[in-house]
């Protein structure tokens, strides 16, 4: 077939480009405009192979290999196909596991069955040269494209250079076509909204029974850890140690007779508890409240076949994965599709916690958009925070009840 096709390693690609623009191979250092950098690519690799393009192949890492939102958005380009590997943390480092593997098992399958004439690898790694060859007895041309080194030398195995038919640099000129490094103490984009509603949370004072005997807020170090006190008898017993960031629980206690509340528009007896967590201090109305919460649907009973397909289009193209995002995104799309627009108020009388099965259906939401701490495959907790902040400050542009930010 006379066609070509095109296989990236992202990581290699993104890496090296990060440490072209900006000294140092982390890609949290630049920014990437995905769109421009896929019709790049097309348009270079149907010039230079002289062939029109059957597919653009992507591979790169995920933790869990769950898709990013990144990986979401490129999947659903014209002749892009996303092949995920894993990605896992080693003594501080990040490091993709599968992804050569998957090239390789790409490489000889689209040789072997003919499907191109021409293959472009744009990547560094030695460990595809039997694949190279392998494409090579097929009478494929190989066409290996290389990310300007920083500092002039190779950044690509020299055994791969050697193997390759035809090989190309992809100079900085063209780099920065799509590819941007963030600005020293800032990204190059515009500054993010302030959100009174987390800063409240993150920001309030604790109450004294949660501070140290000095009066002094306890280290993130000691979030999690346990404290031993002696008992009457003389043995030790194991206490939770204080929290560095004010949990629900902590605020809930600063609206006790007498104490400053972060957000004074709310009622004094406002318990500031997730659905998720138990134990803590219960309303006076607690049945009534739970009664009223259990009679609001869910959005998945609100969603139509049809609009389940629209938002799934919405999510992939247009969705951030930005957790505050992802609140609004999903309280909007909660209130356009209720049908009885009185229980806006009921649900906003909740605040701030979120009904039970409402707040469960918008944490598996979230958990599509790659918000999971992989370590116990739960949401970070100041996500949750965000999550839950934008969800609430959607309700309260709809109803005209927004709080007021803290300091007020």
């Amino acid at each position: 077939m006379d066609r070509c096709i095109v296989l990236v390693d992202a990581g290699y690609l993104l890496g090296a480009a990060a440490s072209l623009l900006a000294g140092e191979p982390s890609r949290s250092r630049i920014t990437v405009d995905h769109a421009a950098l896929i019709q790049g690519l097309r348009e270079r690799a149907e010039s230079e192979t002289e062939r029109p393009l059957l597919r653009i192949y992507w591979f790169d890492g995920a933790p869990d290999r769950v898709p990013q939102p990144e990986h979401r958005r490129l999947r659903v380009m014209p002749r892009v196909t996303v092949r995920l590997g894993a990605l896992t943390r080693s003594d501080g480092r990040w490091a993709q596991k599968g992804v050569d593997a998957a090239m390789h098992a790409e490489l000889t399958e689209l040789a072997r069955n003919r499907a191109c004439s021409d293959v472009v690898l744009v990547t560094g790694d030695g460990d595809l040269l039997p694949g190279m060859m392998a494409a090579k007895e097929h009478g494929v041309a190989v066409h290996l494209w290389a990310v300007q080194a920083a500092d002039g030398d190779y950044n690509q195995s020299e055994d791969l250079v050697a193997e390759a038919d035809e090989r190309r640099v992809l100079d900085r000129i063209w780099i920065t076509k799509a590819v941007r490094a963030k600005e020293v103490g800032g990204i190059c984009a515009p500054p993010p909204v302030p959100r009174p509603e987390i800063a409240a949370i993150l920001s309030a004072p604790l109450p004294e029974s949660a501070l140290s005997s000095s009066g002094e807020r306890p280290g993130r170090e000691t979030e999690h850890a346990q404290a031993a006190a002696p008992s009457e008898n003389g043995t030790e017993v194991r206490v939770p140690a204080a929290k560095g960031v004010p949990t629900p629980k902590d605020l809930a206690a600063l609206r006790a007779p007498g104490a400053q509340s972060p957000q004074p528009s709310h009622p004094p007896n406002a318990t500031l508890r997730w659905s998720s967590d138990k134990g803590w201090v219960d309303r006076p109305s607690t049945a009534t409240e739970n009664a009223e919460a259990a009679l609001l649907p869910t959005l998945a009973q609100l969603t139509s076949a049809e609009q389940r397909w629209a938002d799934r289009e919405e999510d992939i193209t247009t969705v951030g994965g930005d957790p505050f995002e992802v609140g609004q995104v999903f309280a909007r799309r909660w209130m356009e599709r209720l049908s009885d627009q009185a229980q806006l108020p009921k649900l906003s009388t909740m605040y701030p916690r979120v009904p039970h099965r409402i707040d469960g259906e918008l944490l598996r939401y979230a958990a599509r958009f790659g918000l999971l701490a992989h370590k116990d495959d739960q949401i970070d907790e100041h996500d949750r925070y965000a999550i839950r902040a934008g969800f609430w400050r959607e309700i309260e542009a709809r109803t005209g009840t927004e709080a007021a930010p803290a300091g007020d």
